[in-house]
């Protein structure tokens, strides 16, 4: 099997190959000029920079050891449990400008609050004469626009994997806000859309 159909089905099956698919093609473009279209055993029509052939390692090392998750996103996360005040959640986004938690009822996940989910909240409560910060979080999380805005992974998804799950959800008309990391059971840390390009930058 030729190189470039290595390339075609490995991007199906790995997120990696997938992200960098146009450079390996490029390389091997490059490898082809410099292999077979010699002018003579001592001239070649083209040489790779050093710039270039530190580019091939770095995918080298990210195919062989990819970047995950759990490597970049671990860390503890702010979540809140379904009878907590409104108040509350308030406070700790003039303190840290988080902008997603994680609410739960029982040790059980009822759903990502937002920023967004509260805004649609005070949207349909604005009329009312007096909007109570006590009101508890388990009815504002009902005015998310859509109960599907976050996903359990593991701490072993790649980013690569995990910028394909935000993409998908968009095409599907489904945005993910964000990716909540599980081991063994325990909410370990939080991928959102901005996160990962920072990782890009």
């Amino acid at each position: 099997m030729t190189f470039f159909k290595l390339v075609d089905r490995a991007k199906r099956m790995n997120s990696t190959v997938a992200r960098f698919e146009d450079d390996l093609r490029e390389y091997a473009d490059l490898r082809n000029a410099i292999v077979h279209h010699r002018t003579s055993t001592e001239y070649v029509i083209a040489e790779p920079h050093d710039s270039v052939v530190e580019d091939i390692e770095r995918i080298d090392q990210l195919l062989s050891k990819p970047l995950t998750v759990g490597d970049f996103f671990r860390r503890k996360v702010t979540a809140f449990q379904a009878h907590d005040s409104l108040e509350k959640v308030l406070e700790e986004i003039k303190r840290h400008h988080f902008t997603q938690f994680p609410v739960f009822e029982e040790g059980e996940f009822v759903g990502l609050l937002t920023t967004v989910g509260i805004a649609f909240w005070l949207a349909e409560n604005h009329h009312e004469p007096f909007i109570s910060r006590e009101i508890m979080i388990r009815e504002i999380v009902k005015h998310e626009k859509s109960r599907e805005i976050s996903k359990y992974v593991t701490p072993d998804l790649t980013v690569y994997q995990a910028e394909e799950l935000f993409k998908k959800s968009v095409m599907k008309g489904k945005r993910l806000e964000a990716l909540l990391i599980r081991d063994n059971n325990e909410l370990v840390g939080i991928v959102t859309p901005i996160d990962l390009m920072k990782i890009e930058e």
